[in-house]
């Protein structure tokens, strides 16, 4: 998927919230600054040098991107925090000249320098820049997440849990088409695909396709933990209620029955699990976008940029390789065993 930074927020924030990515293209870029309060600081002029542009042209950034800006590092220093800048200026070896008579500062670290080179039109040197970036963050993706990014979902500590747990609520719901429902075996697909229109609006032959899954690739195998726990939660809502009535009617459900039965639980979650199911949206599309290059149209307006945090659940020091979880749940299942 081609993406334009100079005209995607979202992306750019993608990318400033990688730290990861920030450190390998911190390590490849040759532009030295001034090492101020533990992190590498440039001036408006050496960034207007650096991007061969004139210091208008960036000034004139800074006010149209203000905020997006100065939450990515860029500050204007003064007073006692300017006179150290200087004399950590004065006393290195560089090129740098702030001027004795200069009373504000702006200064830019790392990730506000990456902030600029991926919104300026003007300069070729940022538009080399931008394609650089986007090259590393996607290797580096690729890279922490062990070669490719379609399973990234079973890096995160809580999958393998919440992956057994929804098989068994799965088993319960199947089990329970089978015995309360007067259907043929198509129910299975049919409301399997209603569970998961329910929850982000997608039938699972939609979402094969978003994610170029082949034909013998496991759906739920690809799901966050997020969306196994919804599912689970939804299907065992439906069994409770297809056993009640089924019980209550003594006979098997007609289909019209259990139609009825998912839109009264519908019309619950938009009371009870609104807020549940909206942040399930949003953690989807939103690392599906990042992480997977696929989008999902229908949850477009759920898509946010993935936080530090989630970088770090996924590729990072909170994430785990999948084999190795896996081979410690079953040394976990065997101890149980032996007991």
């Amino acid at each position: 998927m081609e993406k334009d930074l100079t005209n995607s927020k979202i992306d750019r924030q993608n990318i400033l919230n990688n730290s990861y990515a920030i450190e390998k293209l911190q390590r490849n870029i040759g532009l030295k600054g001034v090492d101020f309060k533990g992190s590498i600081r440039f001036t408006i002029k050496q960034i207007s040098s650096f991007f061969n542009v004139n210091q208008k042209t960036i000034e004139r950034y800074l006010e149209e991107f203000r905020d997006e800006l100065y939450g990515n590092g860029y500050e204007v220093i003064s007073g006692s925090r300017l006179k150290e800048f200087k004399n950590i200026v004065s006393s290195s070896v560089t090129d740098i000249n702030v001027g004795d008579t200069t009373q504000k500062l702006g200064i830019f670290n790392y990730r506000s320098l990456l902030n600029l080179a991926m919104l300026l039109r003007e300069s070729e040197q940022a538009h080399l820049l931008r394609n650089f970036i986007l090259d590393i963050t996607i290797d580096i993706i690729n890279e922490k997440a062990g070669g490719g990014t379609k399973y990234i979902n079973k890096r995160d500590r809580n999958f393998i849990e919440s992956y057994f747990i929804e098989a068994n609520y799965h088993k319960n719901f199947t089990d329970a088409l089978r015995d309360y429902l007067d259907m043929g075996d198509y129910k299975y697909a049919y409301y399997t695909n209603k569970i998961y229109i329910l929850i982000f609006q997608e039938k699972a032959s939609e979402y094969r396709k978003i994610l170029k899954m082949k034909n013998n690739e496991n759906v739920r195998g690809t799901f966050y933990s997020e969306i196994l726990d919804l599912i689970s939660t939804l299907e065992n809502a439906i069994t409770i209620q297809m056993k009640n009535s089924y019980e209550s009617k003594k006979r098997r459900l007609y289909q019209t029955e259990l139609e009825d039965i998912f839109k009264n639980c519908e019309n619950k979650c938009k009371v009870y699990l609104q807020p549940l199911i909206d942040k399930a949206r949003s953690k989807m599309v939103s690392r599906d976008y990042t992480f997977r290059d696929a989008l999902h149209e229908r949850l477009r307006e759920y898509l946010t940029p993935l936080t530090q945090e989630e970088f770090e659940k996924f590729i990072g020091k909170d994430s785990i390789d999948f084999e190795k979880q896996l081979r410690e749940t079953e040394d976990v299942f065997k101890r149980l065993k032996e007991r």
